[in-house]
């Protein structure tokens, strides 16, 4: 299993404090099927918890993610700032998240060769 966040996500969790070992739970998580919400074509959504603290009023993270394949963490949100997304962020997210997961290998390495995507460490 592959994991990476966004540029955009990395920028995020940083701010928020989010580890790595945080973002690799959520998706060791989803890939024993303990999935928080599945979203369709490839979205699901998974909590992290606050650093020292649980998950349930933590952060809230959009993953694109295939199974036994690849996890893209592209959108996150404090669940005290919003209590979800839209409809309209749902149908953009789906859409990054089908271009993600097409990827071919190739493609990706080029992605965080630019800095688009930054590999998350899930072997730890």
């Amino acid at each position: 299993m592959q994991a990476f966040k966004t540029k955009g996500f990395a920028r995020f969790a940083r701010q928020e404090e989010i580890s790595d070992r945080s973002l690799a739970e959520a998706i060791e998580r989803a890939e024993r099927g303990i999935v928080d919400a599945d979203l369709g074509y490839g979205l699901i959504k998974q909590r992290v918890a606050r650093p020292g603290q649980g998950r349930s009023g933590g952060y809230r993270t959009i993953v694109a993610y295939m199974v036994n394949k690849r996890a893209v963490f592209i959108h996150g949100f404090a669940k005290s700032h919003r209590e979800n997304i839209t409809q309209d962020q749902l149908q953009a997210l789906r859409k990054v998240a089908a271009n993600w997961l097409a990827l071919e290998s190739p493609k990706m390495q080029e992605a965080i060769q630019d800095g688009a995507l930054q590999e998350i460490d899930c072997e730890r």
